[in-house]
């Protein structure tokens, strides 16, 4: 496909389809950045409206770009809505129908070429039009888009590079990091937004994540830590200083505070340790429907989102009395209207002092993605999902071992 161009104007009627050609949306929009260091302008994705919801496709994922329509790599698509990010242009809403000059920006192309990270999309042309009194029909020019700097304008280089990385796994994101300097790292944590700071650190260890936050000020670190999971935040603050953790613990609202201190007070290496808070906790008479709702919702994680917890109220970690688990297959097979006290299992439970390897014996040994953590009085307290246990069993370094493994096969 290298060298070939492809024009935006045709792009956003595009339908989209996924990697098996069944047609899931429509192509709305071209997002692009600045190009850096003289580069043109790089297309990172598109926006598509999906189940009347406007979402981002990162162009990495696209597979094949032709005249009827725009193929995925893959099947799965993440269905959070789209938010245009620092640093991010929108050619249909930005570009197109810009003046310049007595002239209006008709149509861009993108040249299609074979990069570094896959399949890259440039933007490298402009068609101006003209109208003219004495003509019914506009004329037209091509002009290059290092003509017409305004259109793309430069900005921050960091700022660029992280809405570049929008939407590269977090873990990828860490590997890129380790090769750049503190100084640079932190500038590029600067650019982010939070939420995509938090995910990054959160793929860390937690020296690194504090070497990478120390230049934030309380106000922007407090947003970031508070797109952070409970129990990575948990164990971030750990390794911070006395003064320094209880400064952030002060600035914190109130409740979530009093969840962290809870957190904290547990060793690092038992369940309370390792254990999150935040669950899917329904009453016995909430029904199926009730449970896949909240199962469905995109911001729960795999393993929180494969069972309902069931208990007495309150339904906030510490409960009332669990009374079992109810699991999404089960839930599958269920009539909508059933209510949960019928499909619940008696899964094993920890307490909060159990060890870490105990966690990890009972996870493999019951086959299961989380594990309930409940006082002695049965009130559950959180859960410890197998990704945290496995994070733990790995010990330190692990991460880093498995992106030279990553790097080795994307370049073998």
């Amino acid at each position: 496909m290298a060298g070939e161009l492809i024009w935006a104007f045709r792009v956003m009627r595009l339908p989209l389809r996924d990697a098996g050609g069944a047609n899931i949306g429509r192509v709305q929009d071209i997002v692009a950045v600045p190009g850096a260091r003289g580069d043109p302008p790089r297309v990172t994705g598109f926006v598509a409206e999906i189940q009347r919801r406007r979402i981002f496709v990162n162009a990495n994922r696209v597979a094949d770009l032709q005249g009827d329509g725009m193929r995925l790599r893959s099947w799965d698509v993440d269905l959070n809505p789209f938010k245009a990010r620092p640093g991010e242009v929108l050619v249909g809403r930005d570009v197109i129908d810009h003046r310049v000059g007595d002239e209006t920006v008709s149509d861009v192309a993108i040249q299609i070429a074979d990069g570094v990270r896959g399949t890259e999309f440039e933007i490298v042309k402009v068609r101006l039009a003209r109208r003219n009194l004495l003509r019914r029909k506009p004329s037209f020019r091509l002009v290059d888009i290092d003509e017409l700097p305004d259109l793309f304008p430069p900005i921050n280089e960091f700022a660029a590079e992280a809405a570049r990385l929008r939407d590269m796994h977090p873990a990828e994101v860490a590997a890129l990091l380790r090769n750049l300097p503190l100084a640079q790292r932190r500038q590029l944590a600067e650019a982010m937004d939070d939420e995509r700071l938090a995910d990054l650190l959160e793929e860390l260890p937690e020296a690194e994540q504090i070497g990478l936050i120390e230049g934030l000020d309380l106000d922007r670190l407090m947003g970031v830590l508070d797109e952070m999971e409970y129990d990575d935040l948990a164990d971030l603050l750990g390794e911070m200083s006395g003064e320094q953790r209880g400064r952030i613990l002060a600035a914190m609202d109130a409740e979530d505070a009093d969840v962290m201190r809870r957190l904290l007070s547990y060793e690092e290496a038992t369940a309370g340790g390792m254990m999150t808070p935040e669950v899917i906790v329904l009453g016995p008479t909430a029904t199926v429907a009730d449970a896949l709702a909240q199962i469905r919702e995109p911001d729960w994680v795999v393993s929180i989102a494969a069972q309902v917890f069931v208990c007495h109220p309150p339904f906030k970690p510490p409960t009332g009395k669990l009374l079992g688990t109810a699991h999404m297959q089960r839930l599958l097979r269920e009539q909508p209207s059933t209510e949960l006290r019928h499909c619940v299992a008696e899964d094993p439970v920890v307490g909060p002092d159990a060890s870490d390897r105990a966690v990890a014996e009972l996870l493999a040994a019951y086959d299961m993605l989380a594990v309930a953590v409940c006082d002695e009085d049965g009130h559950l307290l959180g859960a410890v999902t197998v990704d945290d246990v496995l994070d733990r069993q790995l010990g330190v370094g692990w991460r880093q071992r498995q992106r030279g493994v990553a790097s080795r096969a994307r370049s073998a």
